[in-house]
């Protein structure tokens, strides 16, 4: 692996067990076997550059397991409800730490770093975009599907933050099936809205 991979690697490691506030460049250094020098020879701007690399990469790789998750299934509340479920048990089984960065650091710098803050933006938002176009090839309008990701987003960022809290799963398999019952309604909505329309071009 790269010296510059492997900088990366170690923090998101470590933005995920202790946040961005907590991580030194030390830390970094440590974790990855880097010499300080080509810390700042990769990255130019120190921990900040680094931050943002981690969170443009977790970004993507946790986007392509959440698609990875939904893609099997026809109906968007089964997928989703399932990606609940695998959810539950992986932060369960890896010790309650945080399964990607993103939404924790992303409140955490909010106001304090407003680079890092559009970065974890644009990371969510190619979720939305991602989960959206799923949810629109599965017959659901290109509102809905944006209105049903948007919300499966924050829902389950919200979820890990309880249960990490609670040390349990319970949050997050609630989530699962409260947006699995808006996922429902609203394919019913377009299903009933697509018959009758049919009914109609039919007369």
């Amino acid at each position: 692996m790269k010296t510059d991979e492997r900088i990366v690697m170690a923090m998101t490691e470590l933005l995920r067990r202790q946040g961005y506030a907590a991580t030194g460049i030390k830390q970094v250094v440590e974790l990855s076997d880097a010499p300080i020098g080509s810390i700042y020879h990769h990255f130019k701007g120190g921990k900040r550059d680094i931050a943002a690399a981690a969170l443009r990469q977790s970004g993507t790789a946790y986007g392509e397991l959440v698609g990875m998750l939904l893609a099997p299934y026809d109906d968007p509340a089964d997928g989703i409800e399932a990606a609940f479920v695998a959810a539950a048990e992986t932060i369960e089984q890896g010790g309650w730490l945080n399964m990607c960065p993103v939404g924790t650091v992303a409140g955490e710098i909010a106001d304090a770093e407003p680079d890092l803050r559009e970065i974890a933006a644009e990371v969510m938002s190619s979720w939305i975009d991602a989960g959206a176009a799923l949810f629109t090839a599965r017959g659901l309008p290109v509102a809905d599907a944006r209105s049903l990701m948007s919300a499966v987003v924050s829902a389950l960022e919200g979820a890990f933050i309880v249960a990490r809290t609670q040390r349990s799963t319970d949050a997050i398999l609630a989530a699962g099936r409260a947006m699995g019952c808006y996922a429902r309604a609203l394919t019913t909505q377009a299903r009933t809205e697509a018959i009758s329309q049919s009914g109609e071009v039919g007369r």
